[in-house]
């Protein structure tokens, strides 16, 4: 036990300053001046095309036997919404101030363009399975348009450490804590209900989780959005006073609050970023894995698709948060009475949740918990499918079973055991899996350009629903499969009048 003890902390210093220097050093910068990059690349398209990513992701509901586009949308929001969006949230403000929601949402405007430039990628160069649904994701795309399968293999362990493992214990865990917390359930009943309601949805496939993900997520976004609404309108009068010191804070004129005793701009700036980029995954390399699933007839379409994903994931749910806690008595003491103290995120968000509706509030953010954190596991083992599927290939289905219940166990374990060492362990896996797709789009990013334009080209000549020729736009065409974009005759009568 005693050389256990002794490995596990050896590794343990050794994994800390490495992630700490790549989320810190590298990937912080990297994320957030690739977004300003492809901001700029595509003229501003979160601005020019924001009424078009609405009217796309909610008119996007057809897909015949595969997967829609809102029901990508759908998967790709219930990874991107979970525990983070109200916990992390809680810390930023705590330890950064008000100034770091400022900062979140400058994150998540250019998050945007990032957001279009891998999911666009994703849908390119996705492939046809048998069972009805596309596969793709930066695993794929990397293959095939930068030819570097060693690349694409790394890619894909770092997503199966991460999404597939970890996480999904430590979402099952905060399920776990908060049920005990509100209805005194005990974690090993939470996780005996986890393991089964999950097993259900996991067993049936993609079509499956992108179902469920479709039934819930509207409503648990509606629901949050609304109470945060109401909190808003309760205390509408403070509201100024509100926006003013979320600005004033963003630039050091705001007083020194909360945790962030002494804070800085540099202090505000950087939690806020990480928490926009931790909760949007904008660039991390994830959604992707969601946007090939979709049956569209043009890849530009769910790559704008995702894009409103990140205004729904930080400039709303995130936002929610803010507001909550911003507003609450509980944010006010704490203030006041215990400045430079450690929290923990999710029981201010409870707290001042309670603060604001009584008894109800407690009960609200258990429920919350659980829709936020349990579509998160779905939507992570989606994502683990595709990743799992393209590194045994031939043994893809066998590979699927074994990941079915590797996923079930960690979501059992999580739930009546506290694992840090993992977490820290799947940051890490997080943050090498995010370089290694930025890396790459950030390379590939003239073919989404050109998508972009064919997109915007045929929208300009009067096409209501453009298609995707691949020869008459990529260099190399031949790197797609002909069965993904066949040739598709336009059903605008405008179009072909013209």
């Amino acid at each position: 036990m005693e050389f256990i003890n002794t490995l596990h902390d050896a590794v343990y210093a050794v994994m800390t300053p490495i992630s700490e220097f790549v989320w810190t050093y590298i990937l912080l910068y990297l994320l957030l001046g690739a977004g300003v990059l492809f901001t700029v690349l595509t003229g501003f398209m979160q601005f020019r095309l924001f009424g078009h990513m609405a009217r796309v992701t909610f008119n996007s509901r057809g897909s015949g036997s595969g997967v829609s586009g809102f029901q990508a949308f759908a998967t790709s929001l219930a990874a991107r919404v979970g525990t983070g969006n109200l916990a992390g949230v809680a810390i930023a403000l705590w330890v950064g101030g008000p100034g770091a929601i400022f900062w979140m949402w400058m994150t998540a405007l250019v998050g945007f363009a990032t957001s279009f430039i891998e999911s666009t990628l994703a849908q390119t160069y996705k492939k046809r399975n048998e069972d009805g649904v596309f596969r793709g994701g930066p695993a794929y795309y990397i293959e095939r348009a930068l030819g570097q399968r060693w690349m694409s293999v790394l890619f894909a362990i770092f997503l199966l450490i991460a999404y597939g493992l970890a996480f999904n214990g430590a979402q099952s865990n905060t399920i776990a804590q908060g049920l005990s917390q509100a209805f005194s359930i005990p974690n090993w009943v939470t996780g005996v209900a986890l393991v089964i309601i999950t097993a259900l949805v996991i067993y049936g496939g993609l079509k499956s989780v992108a179902r469920t993900a479709e039934k819930i997520v509207p409503i648990m976004a509606i629901g949050y959005f609304l109470v945060a609404l109401y909190v808003l309108v309760m205390n509408i009068s403070e509201v100024p006073a509100m926006l003013e010191l979320i600005v004033k804070s963003a630039f050091g004129y705001g007083p020194a609050v909360g945790g962030a005793v002494g804070y800085t701009i540099k202090i505000a700036m950087e939690n806020g970023i990480k928490r926009g980029l931790f909760s949007n995954e904008a660039g991390m390399g994830s959604a992707p894995n969601a946007a090939a699933q979709a049956d569209v007839k043009h890849p530009a379409a769910q790559g704008l698709v995702q894009s409103f994903g990140v205004f729904i994931d930080t400039l709303v749910i995130c936002s929610c948060t803010a507001v909550v806690i911003l507003l609450s008595g509980v944010y006010e003491r704490l203030m006041s009475t215990s400045p430079g103290q450690d929290i923990v995120g999710i029981q201010l968000t409870q707290d001042a949740m309670v603060d604001h509706l009584g008894s109800f509030g407690e009960i609200f953010i258990a429920i919350a918990i659980f829709l936020f954190a349990f579509t998160s596991i779905i939507a992570n083992f989606s994502y683990s499918q595709i990743n799992i599927e393209y590194l045994f290939r031939d043994r893809g289905k066998a590979a699927v079973s074994v990941l079915r219940v590797a996923v079930l166990a960690m979501v059992m374990i999580g739930s009546v055991a506290q694992l840090q060492f993992v977490w820290d362990f799947a940051d890490l896996a997080m943050g090498l899996m995010a370089t290694t797709n930025l890396i790459a789009i950030l390379l590939l990013c003239p073919i989404a350009l050109r998508v972009l334009k064919d997109y915007e080209r045929q929208r300009k000549a009067g096409v209501h629903e453009p298609t995707f020729d691949p020869k008459k736009v990529l260099k190399r065409p031949e790197q797609v499969d002909a069965d993904v974009w066949p040739a598709r005759e336009s059903t605008d009568r405008v179009a072909r009048d013209a």
